[in-house]
């Protein structure tokens, strides 16, 4: 694998004016087993009764699920789509910072399953989320 700290560093100036960085999320570690990032628990994330927003939680592990897909494959050739995403929210968080991890479950020619995990600051549970990928070949131009 290329120098890890310079792939985390281009993931996050790429992602820093989409979504990703309006949510706050950073990525802080990509290897070819795991994708670790963190995202605050504020006022962009948070939902109008003070607590994590669901679908915060769900774009996160669809963003760390996405970046590890993407390093399964050959990005000049093909690139990663997220089809399905699934999500369990199992206990709220009001504060702070949730920490994500996605690891893969399968990755096949056309199809990847990654399984994302993301924990409060006492690493208890948050959300649990699968996220299945298509890998498409892009388009020739």
């Amino acid at each position: 694998m290329k120098n890890p700290n310079n792939i985390i560093k281009q993931i996050n100036s790429k992602a820093a004016k989409t979504l990703v960085g309006n949510l706050g999320i950073v990525i802080t570690k990509v290897d070819e087993n795991a994708v670790l990032g963190k995202m605050p628990v504020d006022k962009r994330t948070i939902q109008p009764f003070g607590l994590l927003h669901g679908g915060a939680s769900a774009a996160f592990a669809e963003t760390l699920g996405s970046i590890g897909g993407n390093g399964q494959i050959n990005y000049k050739t093909h690139s990663v789509v997220g089809i399905e995403l699934n999500s369990s929210h199992l206990r709220p968080a009001s504060a702070g910072w949730v920490y994500g991890k996605a690891t893969p479950l399968r990755v096949g020619k056309t199809i990847q399953v990654w399984d994302i995990i993301i924990t409060n600051e006492n690493k208890k549970i948050v959300s649990k989320s699968r996220l299945t990928l298509a890998v498409i070949k892009n388009d020739k131009k």
